[in-house]
């Protein structure tokens, strides 16, 4: 992968995982590297699903192709928030 490719797949990343944090309701206590991570795993799993079902070399801008990188990051943000937050709660004994 070249360095540009790199770069690509960043801005991308991060363009898809904030595009699922943005439909996805309530607060997520993830930083944003991470959404970025999530953001290029989603990418790239939504580009393959994309291909398999046909939908991802039409004319113009990929639209199904988006829609499929979306969901998943915000699939992914929401369940990256939920194992993050699960290490956060503490515990009180007896006192509520």
């Amino acid at each position: 992968m070249t360095v540009t490719g790199i770069i690509t797949a960043i801005i991308i990343g991060a363009i898809v995982g904030m595009l699922g944090r943005l439909i996805l309701p309530g607060k997520q206590s993830i930083g944003v590297l991470l959404t970025v991570g999530v953001g290029i795993v989603a990418a790239i799993i939504g580009t393959l699903l994309a291909q398999q079902v046909g939908v991802a070399t039409t004319d113009g801008v990929d639209w199904i192709e988006l829609a499929f990188q979306v969901v998943l990051a915000a699939v992914g943000v929401g369940v990256t928030a939920s194992l993050m937050g699960r290490g956060n709660r503490t515990h009180h004994r007896g006192r509520y």
